[in-house]
């Protein structure tokens, strides 16, 4: 099964992005050689790019707080673990103070590093980062796996709450829906959504051996989703054919 995921505003959507970012930074960085400690770096580049929005940590604090909140009002309730429930507490209380003592926008502090600034703006250009234009940086990527590794987890330290707090907020978010097997009628699907409740996070499992790719349209009263089939050409052509899928709304 293939899972796609569609967020419905902004704020999830960039929870997503950053989320995929630092999936990636922690395959590259586990690994030795010095071009996968580069695209490290870029992606490194890529996660100041979207933390630097000025709201980004108000709004990651106050989900904390509101699933803080959440939780809190289970306690007294019968059918709930207090174990559990004091570890989800626990869990929210911790990685709220971590990044709430974080002072600034999250990692400003790498942006008074020169080497890694000249690194960034050499970057963007097709290849700017050879050693005529970066003699400091093709050193660096001879010098030892293990203290490359080293400055590497330096640099990304700043982003650690960050990365902790917005895995945890999207693991609560996706555990929060319940999933149901739905077909697109020759190929599409129109779903009114109930009013009262607002949807954050569309996932949808589509079988690969289909070799169908779904386009998603959604807002707070409607999901459209229409099914695609990849030509020869990789022009995507929309199908006819009846397409089963798994559906997941989550709040």
């Amino acid at each position: 099964m293939i899972l796609y995921e569609y967020p419905f505003n902004e704020r999830i959507r960039t929870y997503l992005r950053l989320q995929q970012l630092f999936n990636r930074l922690g395959q590259l960085m586990a690994r030795t050689d010095p071009l996968d400690h580069h695209f490290a770096l870029t992606t490194v580049f890529e996660i100041i790019e979207v933390a630097s929005r000025s709201e980004l940590k108000s709004d990651v604090l106050k989900d904390l707080e509101r699933q803080r909140q959440l939780y809190n009002s289970y306690r007294g309730n019968p059918a709930i673990s207090e174990q559990a429930l004091n570890g989800v507490m626990a869990q929210l209380d911790d990685h709220f103070e971590a990044l709430n003592q974080l002072s600034g926008k999250i990692g400003q502090s790498l942006n008074d590093n020169d080497f890694l600034m000249a690194l960034r703006s050499r970057a963007v250009i097709p290849g700017g980062t050879c050693e005529f234009d970066l003699p400091a940086y093709h050193a660096w990527q001879h010098h030892s796996a293990a203290s490359r590794a080293q400055d590497l987890s330096q640099w990304v330290e700043p982003f650690g709450p960050l990365a902790q707090a917005v895995k945890l907020l999207l693991q609560m978010l996706r555990e929060s829906g319940s999933s149901q097997k739905v077909m697109a009628t020759a190929g599409q699907l129109q779903q009114n959504l109930p009013q009262g409740r607002t949807f954050q996070l569309l996932r949808l499992k589509i079988d690969d051996t289909l070799g169908i790719t779904p386009e998603i349209s959604c807002n707070r009263l409607l999901v459209v989703i229409r099914m695609m089939r990849q030509q020869s050409d990789g022009k995507l052509v929309a199908t006819t054919d009846d397409v089963p899928f798994e559906m997941t709304l989550c709040a």
